[in-house]
């Protein structure tokens, strides 16, 4: 990417660190959540529910209905968290009658607020952390298949989950909002790199794995990048949508989201802006908006297809 992608975990560092003061507990969740097109309220619902979920979302009591038969799993983006992410979509969702779930994976550091900001660690770490949270999900709902909605790093953690760590079969619909298939090793990378030689430094262990039976070796040559992406990420009997902008700050060019999947796969690749040049969703605003909204609603039950509105978009907080 040649733009970074700091400038969006800066937005959510300074906004928990300047609303700590305010934090306090959160009410208890209706049984129908208010939806607010806007970024910023993902921000808001962390500081006034420090390190707790959504409303609605993580209800391990919850059971996949016909009309929606499996759980819907939110994978948030570098700097993210499973409240900071996905304030809009999670409420969207959860109206639906999905059972939505979301984690925080990737924290380098306990105790809040850094606690509440993921994606930062090791990805191979992410990617485990990703497995046990999936594997809990299918377990307490009954459901041998989940579907994933994911946000840029997002994207590409359940991937090598699916590929290499036992989620192969296990995804049915894969919705991706800013993805980045054709761009190599970036600043995720490096950065977990770095943590874990600073880590190996240190003498701190690296987390132990449990025994996965149902796990196979990427290739000895790729790294965690070639291996998400080599041959390609995607694979047979998944149904792909992958939804990218135009005015992606942060992924560029935008494009590099756009990938065919090879025969025997299902893809389908959508810019925001063909056919409504109101949306000028940036990589955070692209989560929080009506028209993505409504494409991640129609890309998990393409059998109930609803219009996709043409409405104003901002950058950063959506609409």
């Amino acid at each position: 990417m040649k733009a970074t992608r700091t400038a969006g975990i800066l937005v959510i560092v300074a906004a928990l660190v300047a609303g700590l003061g305010s934090a306090g507990a959160a009410d208890a969740a209706p049984q129908r959540v208010p939806v607010d097109y806007n970024f910023l309220a993902g921000i808001r619902a962390e500081l006034s529910n420090p390190g707790g979920s959504l409303p609605g979302t993580n209800d391990f009591r919850c059971r996949p209905t016909p009309q929606h038969p499996r759980p819907v799993v939110l994978v948030h983006g570098s700097g993210g968290g499973r409240q900071t992410n996905w304030a809009t979509l999670a409420a969207v969702l959860v109206n639906e009658g999905y059972c939505v779930f979301a984690p925080t994976y990737g924290t380098v550091l306990p105790g809040w607020p850094a606690s509440a900001i993921g994606g930062m660690g090791p990805k191979i770490d992410s990617a485990w952390e990703i497995k046990e949270f999936m594997d809990t999900v299918m377990r307490a709902t009954g459901s041998d298949r989940v579907d994933v909605v994911g946000h840029s790093l997002g994207t590409e953690i359940p991937t090598y989950w699916m590929k290499y760590l036992g989620g192969r079969g296990h995804v049915a619909h894969y919705v991706s909002l800013a993805p980045f298939w054709r761009q190599g090793p970036d600043e995720d990378d490096a950065r977990g790199e770095a943590i874990a030689e600073f880590r190996r430094r240190l003498g701190v262990p690296a987390p132990t794995r449990p025994a996965c039976p149902e796990c196979v070796e990427p290739p000895r040559d790729a790294d965690f990048n070639a291996a998400v992406r080599r041959p390609t990420p995607y694979l047979p009997g998944v149904r792909y949508t992958n939804i990218v902008t135009r005015d992606d700050e942060i992924v560029t060019p935008y494009s590099v989201g756009l990938l065919d999947g090879p025969p025997g796969t299902s893809v389908t690749n959508i810019v925001v802006q063909d056919g409504c040049r109101r949306d000028h969703s940036d990589h955070m605003s692209i989560t929080s908006n009506r028209r993505s909204a409504a494409m991640v609603r129609n890309a998990l039950d393409p059998a109930h297809r609803r219009p996709v509105p043409c409405v104003d978009v901002a950058p950063i907080t959506g609409g």
